[in-house]
């Protein structure tokens, strides 16, 4: 099995020893994406929903540059800077996914990468 390092212009670019996805056969794993703005590398305003929105289309530029989408999650993990804004973020986050989400977890966590909010981590199928 060959490991392949996923690496694209529709998300931020890894600013450490990682990359921004790794497939691995047919699974694509990201590293966990805070809302950067590919376009700036800077974040977004500090507001759970814009930033959960932004850390899905983050991870949607990942996933199309490896042959996959949305659909195709079959894990994430959520980290939440404050678990009383989950419910906002749960409101962005259910309108990236059909009837059949995947797989969630969501921890609370005492501090993230740059004052972030919310940081989002995905493993899916790479179909084909």
């Amino acid at each position: 099995m060959n490991k392949n390092v996923i690496s694209t212009a529709h998300a931020p670019g890894a600013v450490g020893p990682y990359s921004q996805g790794v497939q691995a056969g047919n699974l694509l794993f990201t590293a966990g994406q805070i809302a950067l703005d590919p376009a700036t590398g800077k974040m977004v305003e500090q507001d759970i929903e814009v930033q959960t929105e932004r850390v899905m289309l983050n991870l949607q530029g990942i996933l199309k540059a490896s042959g996959t989408d949305l659909d195709h999650i079959v894990k994430t993990t959520v980290f939440l800077q404050d678990m009383g804004q989950f419910a906002a973020m749960n409101g962005v986050y259910g309108q990236f996914f059909s009837d059949q989400p995947p797989a969630r977890s969501t921890v609370e966590v005492a501090k993230l990468p740059l004052g972030a909010l919310v940081e989002i981590e995905a493993i899916a199928l790479i179909p084909g």
